[in-house]
């Protein structure tokens, strides 16, 4: 938790000189943020003004009545949608994305993702790798290696923020691990359990939105500290934390009331409130994922909604897909606005697609044998679909695309290098990135 306590005081305005300052364990076994701060430092991490955005769709999205319609398969297979034209000519998508289609020169649509290890988790988008057979301390999340290797984009800001709740099915609410990195590169969570992780004495982000008693308190806080001398006696690192814990740089940013009303109005609010075992529907996250990025974080994961239908698939997809498509294109939108969009690559899928099949209750079952994903930005070359599966829509007919060639593809949209960089894990043998001598970056993108 990271706590500035006082004498139990009701507002930190309170605070009186010989008030107690602790900067907590952050939940992450017990090491303090100052800690962390130092572990990421001693990593050797280097400037770098790139990020990515990752969004996990919990439970696997239908890929059939997505991105890859079969208008001439039949009627049990091909479902009540029907396709539409996008803006780049021959790629035609669902008619729930119309803002998507409008766009479609700046994204890639993949068709064809294999390689699931057929969980029900966001551990594989999060980390491209499959669960099975990992090294000692697990796989890192992308997001933690980048944390590791070049640190946040301001050292204001944490590097790595992930928005996901605590899920009833819990490995779909996984923000990403920091595996054999260690706890000092793992997600700061402000949501679910994690707004434990950010109290100054009594004002989490329950509270955010009284902006001006915060800030004030905040500012009286910071004054009366310095003044005290109680600065002084802290090192480097705990005066960083305090730095972030005071700046309120990272509360700001996770506050979308601070935008313009109408750009919080194109990303839509959504809902906050769990989809059964799944995510929520909140689709204020997407605004906040562009804040959290614009603000310094390196890397922000976040989840939407519920996507295992095995019952209802049709009437379901007509309440989340408009939502999707709503944020994601604002999203997009967003950044290329800011010239954020080249430097700020955006991933959206799940673990695995659903049955060509439709069952008898108007669902799709669990598909591992080939999937779909949406890219956009980081200096990719967009406007275009990746891959062909057959008619039925069952497997990869043409390209099939591995987790690990979008991963590699990511990682050298962000500069790093997938067929040199090596991580050492606990016991100091160097990782790859992803498995370079089976995947490299998809040419068709870089």
């Amino acid at each position: 938790m990271l706590t500035i306590l006082g004498d139990r005081l009701p507002m930190c305005d309170r605070l009186s000189r010989r008030s107690f300052l602790q900067i907590g364990g952050l939940a992450l076994g017990g090491l303090s943020l100052p800690q962390l701060l130092q572990a990421e430092q001693a990593s050797g991490v280097g400037p770098n003004n790139k990020g990515i955005i990752m969004v996990f769709l919990p439970g696997g999205p239908p890929h059939q009545d997505m991105w890859d319609l079969k208008m001439d398969a039949p009627s049990e297979i091909r479902g009540e949608f029907h396709p539409i034209a996008t803006k780049v000519p021959g790629i035609e998508i669902c008619e729930l994305f119309p803002r998507l289609a409008s766009m479609a020169d700046k994204l890639t649509f993949i068709r064809t993702i294999v390689g699931s290890s057929a969980g029900h988790a966001s551990f594989q988008c999060l980390t491209g790798r499959s669960p099975r057979n990992q090294p000692l301390g697990g796989w890192p999340a992308l997001g933690s290696v980048l944390s590791k290797l070049h640190g946040p984009r301001n050292p204001a800001m944490p590097a790595y923020v992930g928005l996901s709740p605590q899920c009833g099915h819990r490995p779909w609410g996984d923000n990403g691990p920091p595996g054999f990195l260690g706890v000092a590169h793992a997600p700061f969570e402000p949501h679910g359990e994690g707004k434990a992780d950010m109290v100054l004495n009594g004002i989490t982000l329950d509270r955010l939105s009284d902006r001006k008693g915060v800030l004030k308190a905040l500012d009286r806080f910071r004054s009366e500290t310095d003044q005290s001398g109680m600065m002084d006696g802290l090192d480097a690192f705990s005066q960083q934390a305090f730095g972030i814990l005071t700046s309120s740089k990272l509360a700001d940013a996770l506050d979308v009331e601070k935008e313009d009303p109408a750009l919080i109005e194109r990303y839509g609010r959504g809902e906050d409130k769990l989809q059964s075992d799944g995510s929520t529907r909140l689709l204020t996250n997407f605004l906040i994922a562009r804040r959290l990025i614009e603000a310094g974080v390196r890397t922000v994961s976040l989840s939407f909604s519920r996507w295992d239908w095995h019952g209802g698939n049709f009437n379901r997809a007509r309440q989340d897909m408009p939502m999707l498509d709503q944020a994601v294109s604002a999203l997009v939108e967003d950044l290329e606005s800011r010239g954020m969009l080249d430097d700020i690559p955006v991933v959206v899928w799940g673990e695995f697609g659903r049955t060509p099949k439709i069952n008898g209750n108007a669902g799709r079952d669990h598909w591992p044998r080939v999937s779909c994903a949406l890219l956009a930005g980081g200096g990719m070359r967009h406007g275009q679909a990746i891959g062909e599966t057959n008619r039925l829509g069952e497997y990869a007919k043409q390209r099939p695309v591995h987790f690990q060639e979008v991963f590699a593809t990511l990682y050298k949209s962000l500069g790093m290098g997938t067929d040199a960089t090596t991580l050492p894990d606990l016991q100091g043998r160097p990782q790859f990135l992803v498995d370079h001598a089976k995947y490299h970056p998809m040419p068709e993108l870089v």
